[in-house]
């Protein structure tokens, strides 16, 4: 199945996929959401359907600004996103966080109390949402001061205080920001600077006898298409950066989206003091589709924006959608374009202690719980969960089962790196 993705993708980048899985179990889970698509498909349902995210991993929530400057805490990754059973989303994030916890090393008892809090943290909001209005669902939202609020009597003053510490981090994380870091000034215009392969300007992947300034009126003329699926006063703001179209770079990014083709772009405003960084990645088929139906989105990029709209309480005020028709390559691609950095942050799981992880597990599990409630039949999901904890012990029943699945397609991929039957670059 992982093979098949390859397909469609840059050949020199896949052997950096396998290698970002082979870092750990839990890397590896990462990039293989469609493995698992396959093996839901296969699970009992109960017909209730949502905008699911698709992969819902504890690695795909995090931190990241509104347009009205709040930091808030959502799910961030939706290039999986349909409609379809609930179920599948709750198994995905369960196992996440079974799997998480074994990389930690948290023993057997405390793993299955942490699943089954989470599941019962998801059953308990869903029921709270099923009590609320449509409005108060679509208002419902969680940022960094209410989960400070929320979590305070279970966190220690050093918990306290890294998140804190986070927070503050995830608001340097800007445009201007991304400048300092991606770029350098060469006679008096900024360019991103190369770092391959992991990000490789424009200039460097054109042959010689190419004309880039061609290649660069292109992606301009992708910039005017894009902006007419954002609002009017987004447009307007757009419009402030059109016409300085600094560099352009083909970036890796993630674990199983490398080898898509994704591209940042650097667009200054009044002067380079005022820089916007966007974020162009290729949107194909969700791994859900053959199994949970196919998009009613022709366009794939589409189908990514109107999912994540849908789902998130707040979305990035950029973001928007382009099909190439057709792509330099002369095949048709989709593609979904953002902010690539807006005050984001993920939180790192690996150094999180048992306790932090549970109560991390609980927020993710509510935040999808409000997510899933925006879109589907939230009074009927809610009955169905019922008030005892025989959902939760279900879940966590998955969850470790599957996590055993997990070590054992973990421990064959790395086989077939051995063999020589896939080449995997680690460490990039």
């Amino acid at each position: 199945m992982l093979a098949s993705q390859s397909a469609s993708r840059l050949a020199d980048l896949i052997p950096i996929r396998y290698g970002r899985m082979l870092a750990s179990p839990f890397s590896y889970f990462r990039g293989a959401a469609l493995p698992m698509a396959y093996d839901l498909s296969g699970t009992p349902a109960t017909g209730l359907a949502v905008q699911l995210c698709g992969d819902a991993h504890l690695g795909n929530f995090g931190l990241f600004g509104s347009t009205e400057r709040r930091l808030v805490f959502d799910i961030n990754d939706f290039d999986e996103t349909l409609p379809g059973p609930w179920e599948w989303d709750v198994k995905r994030l369960a196992a996440s966080l079974e799997i998480a916890a074994r990389e930690n090393g948290v023993v057997r008892r405390d793993r299955l109390a942490m699943i089954r809090a989470a599941a019962a943290r998801y059953r308990i909001a869903m029921r709270m949402f099923g009590g609320q209005s449509n409005l108060e669902v679509f208002y419902a939202s969680a940022d960094v001061d209410e989960l400070q609020r929320r979590l305070r009597s279970r966190l220690t003053s050093q918990q306290r205080a890294a998140l804190a510490k986070g927070a503050a981090k995830a608001r340097t994380r800007d445009s201007m920001q991304a400048l300092g870091k991606l770029a350098r000034i060469v006679d008096g215009k900024p360019q991103i600077v190369a770092d391959p392969p992991l990000v490789v300007p424009l200039s460097s992947l054109l042959p010689a006898d190419v004309d880039r300034s061609g290649i660069e009126r292109l992606l301009i003329d992708v910039v005017d298409s894009y902006k007419r699926t954002l609002a009017g006063d987004r447009r307007f703001l757009l419009d402030q950066y059109r016409h300085e179209l600094a560099d352009v770079a083909r970036k890796v990014v993630g674990v199983g989206s490398v080898g898509t083709r994704c591209w940042i772009m650097l667009m200054l405003g009044r002067d380079t003091a005022d820089p916007l960084f966007l974020q162009m990645k290729e949107a194909g088929q969700s791994v859900l589709g053959d199994y949970a139906g196919r998009s009613r989105f022709e366009n794939q990029g589409q189908r990514v924006v109107e999912g994540q709209r849908l789902m998130q309480a707040a979305s990035d005020m950029f973001l928007g959608w382009h099909r190439m028709n057709p792509a330099p390559d002369g095949v048709v691609r989709d593609f979904y374009i953002r902010q690539l950095r807006d005050w984001k942050l993920s939180l790192d799981t690996q150094v999180m202690t048992p306790r932090s992880l549970s109560d991390y597990g609980e927020v993710c599990a509510w935040t999808l719980a409000r997510a899933h409630a925006r879109s589907g039949d939230r009074i009927a999901i809610a009955a169905y969960l019922g008030s005892s904890d025989s959902f939760d012990k279900a879940i966590a029943e998955f969850a470790a089962a599957y996590a055993d699945q997990n070590e054992r397609d973990y421990a064959g991929l790395g086989e077939a790196a051995a063999s020589g039957r896939i080449l995997a670059q680690r460490g990039v």
